[in-house]
């Protein structure tokens, strides 16, 4: 099944081109990164897809154009998270997890039982859980990530759009977020398209990579496509060379 499907995306800015033309599908049920160099377009895609920003050409959304989806029904089906999260001073975990049930029932509806499952389920679920009396603002970054996620969780969607998650974490809550989403994905049937920048974490941890070079698409394949001298020095203009770890994964490092 395809999550998403790209025609001709373009999307301009005054004076400058920040997308060109771009054509692609990207498979549902998957964990789906999108590299490439700074300012190669790869925000700029994840907002065209959570409809942040304008854009031409046609963008379907399980095989439905994006114009078609009413702005609840596409909430209830697709989650944003953007690179810096808004502030949440004063609130408390259990409080900013159940912000995501917004779309179910607006800001006048009244918190059901099915609210309160949603939201328990989602703790328990990225394991914050034992936070939920804490104030958001004494976690540490990674802690703080894994209960954004967990609102997400909350609005019941199906597809996780996810920008940076990680660019603010040291390695280890690195490792937990995206070892989250990718069990996110797996078990739970849900797609997930997150912007990465470490390439070596793109191909560990995601099925299907997307890489981008000045707007245009320059990859789109597996991890072990990504993962050739060739195909990295085509994305970065770097030469790497590709190591294997005693686990059967690669690791690319500057040559």
């Amino acid at each position: 099944m395809t999550l998403f499907s790209l025609n001709n995306l373009t999307v301009d800015v005054p004076g400058r081109r920040l997308l060109h033309e771009v054509s692609l599908n990207l498979p549902a049920g998957r964990m789906i990164a999108l590299i490439g160099h700074n300012g190669s377009g790869k925000s700029t895609l994840l907002k065209a897809l959570a409809r942040q920003i304008p854009a031409t050409g046609d963008i379907r959304f399980e095989d439905r154009p994006l114009p078609d989806w009413s702005a609840r029904d596409y909430a209830r089906r697709l989650a944003f998270l953007p690179q810096t999260t808004p502030p949440a001073e004063g609130m408390l975990v259990r409080e900013l997890v159940a912000l995501g049930r917004y779309p179910w029932h607006g800001a006048l509806g009244r918190f059901g039982p099915q609210d309160e499952a949603a939201v328990a389920g989602a703790m328990q679920e990225c394991g914050v859980t034992r936070f939920a009396d804490r104030l958001v603002d004494t976690l540490s970054g990674g802690e703080r990530q894994r209960v954004w996620l967990a609102m997400m969780v909350a609005q019941q969607a199906s597809t996780l759009l996810l920008d940076e998650p990680i660019s603010a974490l040291d390695i280890a809550h690195a490792v937990e977020v995206l070892q989250l989403v990718r069990h996110m994905c797996h078990s739970q049937n849900r797609s997930a398209v997150i912007v990465l920048h470490d390439v070596n974490m793109a191909a560990r941890y995601c099925d299907h990579i997307v890489a981008l070079k000045g707007g245009r698409v320059a990859l789109q394949g597996t991890p072990d496509d990504l993962m050739t001298p060739a195909a990295l020095h085509d994305i970065y203009a770097l030469q790497m060379e590709i190591l294997a770890r005693p686990d059967g994964s690669q690791v690319a490092v500057p040559a």
